[in-house]
């Protein structure tokens, strides 16, 4: 519930804001008991957001955006962290990660290393015992600051297991660890920033999920500990800017404090996907891209001495980093169902076991060379390529479990053809070419936000990265996700605050935007069209360029909004802090564009979806001083209506080196954004009115009687198919059309997770009416759901879709 007062980081009236912050929860308490609300209270909120986490009925919802000073409510959405496992075979590793952005430059030529810079970790904690990451915590450590905002045992969701706050920041899940060691290792691995500070913020118990409530509270923190820079590889798909998390990282932003957050993993979901805190307008949102090479933890076989690279499975303990066993097949090359079959006690009593994939799941087949007494599993691909098995399931596995390429496990098998093998385990990596390098990662979400603002901001390697994990889960482990591109940026942050300290962390976002550079299109790399400017930023950073270049042009992106109004104008200023004037000739590069159509699977077009007008064919920017420049961008009537465009204005050097080339990416939509429904029918034909039939929930086209005692309760069901600026429930009379109020008010409320997702809103019976908590008697009554389309105009009808519902008749006993 956010409260119509800005923040204290947003206003400089000190104790006087703060009073008045005060005046305002005290006036909200008093209206809420008034008017006979009940709630519980979580958490307050000042400095980066200004409002309350309350614990209340649903259909009290209504009843908060009622309260006077209340300016909107948010649902308190769960929070995941954005990794995902993926084949090797697209992604990237941490050491190529770095000659990718320039970090490796940086720290080799300009020895600038992130010392002195403060990084704050806001995750599952790190295992500040970890050697490469400091081996201790507190005063004069590496993890230097921290706190657990909520224990081992929390888990998100479940009342039985809330937050138990320490200052022991530890982390036994893993990923906060992972992503400390790509911002900053140094040891086994060398992060992108080997000399940064670390403040650890956890989050996540041991079984992942959070709030984000938990999540806030963790930015105040870090913010009141002097972090620098700030890394959220966290996040919720499909939210709007205006969300708290976001709007909280962006007010960190105007405090001094650079937020870098990973834009989400949902790639194969479609437009719009990117989330929140990423989305946030002061915010880095990050995406991903695939590497060079892939980097992996090996074993080798003798006789032969041959060196294989595995993938860890998902479900299993890792693999030691030393130790033998001898190597035991349990089928063929040619088996298709090898080992889902009980195999015989014993039979593997020692060893290590090879198996094909095929048949049956990954994890019956370890559990089979499990029960057979084998001291460890590799599965081996059935098809070209490597894989990253998964043996999560109901039954624990207890030996290690990894994944190989089907080429290496066909050289074990002739191996095996000519007698024993031993296998041995070991610390070394090894490294193969990858073969979508340089490449938007799949699982990258595409943006723009629902708020039409560009996002994603930048991109960075994030596939398949190798870096630190809990001593206790092996000390290094390969994952994959925006989580991991995130990291990639925040350390390059620290690099550039380290060589620049002059710049503001607003123009820290724009330098990076003005030199990085634009990844071709995954759709046709022959073409010579940069990928989507909605998938990807601004491009690839290159902090190296970043701390060289002399120019910086703000803004570093361009917003273009909908096109429905015409050409869109916009005023670009040049900064030149140079000794020497600088002559740039202005151009314009069109990236690829999403068509109109079924936005859940994009569809791309190489051709130019835009025409870039600019006031001058070049401007000159003087020594230590400044030059604007005009331009418009005209939307192409080649592009159908409902589609995305964008490109890149770029701005060449006259008779300097390539590398001072700056761009500035932009983007917009094609036609009347209000065009796009928001209560588009999905898969299951939402919306719909629905009644539990034991736990399953049925379809009541004709309507239905509700006694409303326990889960008997209408339940309106809701595919948003895009975001709504607003959405109501309301209450009338089904003979009379008299309005009884309203059940249920939400802000900014995300698209729906998929095609096909939907959300139930339950309604007791309760209505918020005439400013009062109101029963509603028994009697037959229609439920109006109102949904406002996004940036809709809420006096505009047109603007509003509407559902009503069959008659519910509410038939207490």
């Amino acid at each position: 519930m956010e409260f119509e007062r800005a923040p204290a980081a947003r206003d400089s009236g000190g104790d006087r804001v703060k009073r008045l912050v005060e005046e305002e929860r005290e006036l909200f308490r008093r209206a809420a008991a008034a008017r006979g609300l009940r709630y519980k209270q979580r958490f307050s909120f000042e400095e980066l957001w200004n409002g309350l986490s309350v614990r209340v009925a649903q259909e009290s919802s209504a009843a908060l955006a009622d309260m006077p000073g209340v300016k909107a409510v948010y649902p308190v959405v769960p929070v995941e962290l954005d990794t995902t496992r993926a084949a090797p075979t697209v992604d990237p590793d941490l050491a190529v990660a770095g000659e990718m952005s320039g970090a490796d430059v940086v720290r080799r030529e300009l020895g600038v290393t992130g010392e002195g810079i403060r990084v704050g970790v806001i995750d599952s904690g790190i295992d500040y015992n970890h050697p490469d990451l400091g081996g201790c915590f507190g005063p004069g450590c590496r993890v230097a600051f921290g706190y657990d905002f909520v224990g081992d045992d929390f888990v998100a969701g479940d009342p039985s297991k809330p937050p138990v706050p320490d200052g022991q920041p530890d982390d036994c899940l893993g990923h906060g660890t992972h992503v400390a060691g790509i911002i900053g290792a140094n040891g086994v691995v060398q992060g992108v920033a080997p000399d940064v500070t670390f403040g650890a913020y956890r989050v996540f118990g041991c079984r992942g999920g959070s709030r984000a409530d938990i999540i806030l509270k963790a930015m105040e923190r870090a913010a009141s500990d002097g972090m620098h820079v700030i890394n959220i590889s966290i996040g919720t798909p499909f939210q709007w800017p205006d969300y708290p998390t976001a709007a909280a990282a962006s007010a960190l932003v105007g405090r001094g404090v650079v937020v870098v957050a990973s834009i989400g993993n949902s790639g194969e979901k479609g437009l719009w996907a990117a989330g929140a805190p990423g989305v946030g307008e002061a915010v880095i949102g990050t995406a991903s891209v695939d590497s060079t090479r892939v980097t992996t933890l090996s074993f080798t076989v003798s006789p032969g001495d041959a060196v294989i690279g595995y993938a860890r499975a998902a479900g299993s303990p890792p693999a030691p980093l030393s130790g033998s066993a001898a190597l035991a097949r349990t089928g063929t090359i040619t088996s298709a169902r090898d080992a889902c079959a009980a195999l015989p006690a014993g039979s593997l009593a020692g060893q290590i076991a090879l198996v094909r994939r095929g048949g049956c799941s990954f994890h019956l087949k370890a559990t089979r060379a499990q029960a057979a007494g084998a001291v460890g599993v590799v599965l081996y691909n059935d098809r070209a390529g490597a894989m990253s098995p998964s043996v999560e399931g109901d039954d624990p596995i207890t030996i290690p479990v990894v994944g190989i390429a089907q080429a290496d496990g066909e050289l074990l098998n002739a191996r095996l053809d000519a007698g024993s093998v031993t296998q041995t385990w070991t610390h070394r990596a090894v490294a193969a070419r990858n073969g979508t390098a340089g490449l938007v990662s799949r699982f990258s979400s595409y943006g723009l936000s629902a708020a039409l603002s560009f996002k994603p901001d930048l991109a960075a390697p994030g596939g398949t990265i190798y870096s630190t994990v809990p001593i206790e889960q092996g000390s290094y482990d390969t994952l994959s996700g925006t989580s991991m591109a995130a990291p990639h940026v925040a350390g390059a942050v620290a690099l550039l605050l380290a060589a620049r300290p002059e710049l503001s962390a607003a123009r820290v976002r724009d330098v990076l935007q003005n030199t990085a550079v634009p990844a071709p299109w995954s759709g046709d790399v022959s073409a010579g069209v940069p990928e989507s400017a909605h998938r990807q930023g601004a491009g690839v950073i290159r902090v190296d360029r970043a701390i060289r270049a002399t120019t910086m042009i703000i803004p570093g992106k361009v917003s273009l909004g909908e096109s429905e109004a015409g050409p869109a104008a916009r005023t670009l200023t040049l900064e030149n802090s140079s000794g020497h004037d600088v002559t740039y000739d202005l151009s314009h590069v069109p990236a690829a564009c999403a068509t109109a159509g079924d936005h859940w699977a994009p569809a791309s077009a190489t051709t130019g979806a835009a025409r870039v007008d600019f006031s001058a064919a070049s401007v000159t920017v003087p020594a230590a001083g400044s030059a604007t420049v005009s331009v418009t961008v005209t939307a192409s009537d080649a592009l159908a209506e409902g589609g995305l465009f964008g490109g890149y204005l770029v701005f060449t050097p006259r008779g300097g080196a390539a590398d001072g080339l700056l761009r500035v990416p932009y983007a917009g939509f094609k036609g009347d954004y209000q065009s796009l429904p928001v209560l588009k029918p999905s898969g299951l034909g939402a919306p719909w009115l629905g009644k539990l039939s034991g736990t399953r929930l049925t379809q009541q086209p004709r309507g239905a009687a509700y006694t409303l005692e326990s889960d008997d309760v209408p339940y309106v069901v809701v595919h948003l198919d895009h975001g709504a600026e607003r959405m109501t429930l309301d209450i009338v009379d089904a003979t009379t059309a008299k309005p009884w109020g309203r059940a249920l008010m939400l802000s900014h409320v995300g698209q729906s997770a998929s095609a096909t997702s939907v959300t139930r809103y339950g309604w007791k019976g309760t209505t918020t009416l005439d400013g009062r908590l109101t029963v509603v008697p028994d009697g037959d009554y229609l439920i109006k759901l109102r949904a406002l389309r996004a940036l809709g105009d809420p006096d505009n009808e047109a603007h509003w879709e509407t559902w009503t519902s069959p008659v519910v008749t509410l038939d207490r006993p």
